[in-house]
C-alpha cells in the first residue's frame, strides 16, 4: 500500500456546533492505482484529497504514506514529502501568467535547487510527453484551455512524483477535452505506474478509477 487512511475525522466550528466535513474514514491506496472519489458538493471530496498530505490538517486519525506514518509530521516534513512525491493538477490549472510553459513546468526542479540545466531538459522532455513541445515558449494567454491544463499536468510529472492529487481537474473544460485530459492521466498512471486520486463530479471521470470511492456527509457511501 502506498496509502493507508485510518479513522479519519475533520471538523470544523460552526455556530451550530461541529461540523463533520470528514467522519471516521479509512482506505487503502494501492501502489500504481487510479484512484477517483465522487460524491455530492460538500461531502468531503476535496477536505479528503487535502487532507491525505498535510494541506489540510485532521481532527484526529492516521495516515501512513509508503508505511510511514505522516499525521504527527511537521509542516517543513509534510512540505518536504509533498515536494519529493507529489503533483497536483488543480481545476484552474494555477499557471503564472508571466511565465512561459517550460518555465511554469521548472518550478517544481527549482523548488528542490535542481541545476538550470537539467531543470530545462526534463521540463522539456515531459513537455514532448503531454504533446506541448511546440509551445515551450508561449505563455499562458497563448494557450488553449487543453492545452494550459496539459502544462499543468506536465508540471505535476516532471519531479517524478509517486503520486499525483487532482482536484477537478475536467471541471472548466468542455466533454471532447475532459476526456482528453482524463487519457492523460490513465496514460500516466498505466506506463508511469503512477498512483492517481482523482476527485471528480463526473460519472464519467469516475469510471477511469479502479478503486472507487464515493463520499456522502464525510462518510464512505456505497
Amino acid at each position: 500500500m502506498i496509502l493507508q487512511v485510518k479513522n479519519l475525522v475533520k471538523q470544523y466550528k460552526h455556530h451550530d456546533g461541529l461540523i463533520n466535513a470528514l467522519d471516521d474514514i479509512s482506505i487503502d491506496v494501492k501502489r500504481g492505482s487510479f484512484v477517483t472519489v465522487t460524491g455530492p458538493s460538500g461531502s468531503g471530496k476535496s477536505t479528503l484529497l487535502l487532507s491525505l498530505f498535510g494541506l489540510i490538517r485532521p481532527t484526529s486519525g492516521t495516515i501512513f504514506f509508503n508505511n510511514r506514518i505522516i499525521t504527527g509530521a511537521t509542516d517543513l516534513e509534510l512540505a518536504n514529502i509533498r515536494q519529493e512525491h507529489v503533483g497536483f493538477i488543480l481545476q484552474n490549472f494555477a499557471l503564472i501568467p508571466y511565465l512561459t510553459t517550460v518555465q511554469n513546468v521548472m518550478i517544481p526542479l527549482a523548488l528542490k535547487k535542481v541545476d538550470g540545466d537539467e531543470q530545462l531538459e526534463r521540463a522539456t522532455e515531459v513537455l514532448k510527453f503531454v504533446g506541448l513541445a511546440n509551445r515551450i515558449n508561449h505563455l499562458p494567454r497563448e494557450l488553449s484551455t487543453g492545452q494550459q491544463q496539459r502544462v499543468a499536468i506536465a508540471r505535476a510529472l516532471v519531479h517524478n512524483p509517486s503520486v499525483i492529487l487532482a482536484d477537478e481537474p475536467t471541471g472548466n473544460l468542455d466533454p471532447a477535452l475532459s476526456l482528453e485530459i482524463l487519457d492523460f492521466l490513465s496514460k500516466i498512471n498505466q506506463t508511469k505506474g503512477i498512483t492517481v486520486i482523482l476527485v471528480t463530479h463526473s460519472p464519467v471521470a469516475a469510471e477511469y478509477g479502479n478503486y472507487k470511492i464515493h463520499l456522502r456527509d464525510g462518510r464512505l457511501a456505497g
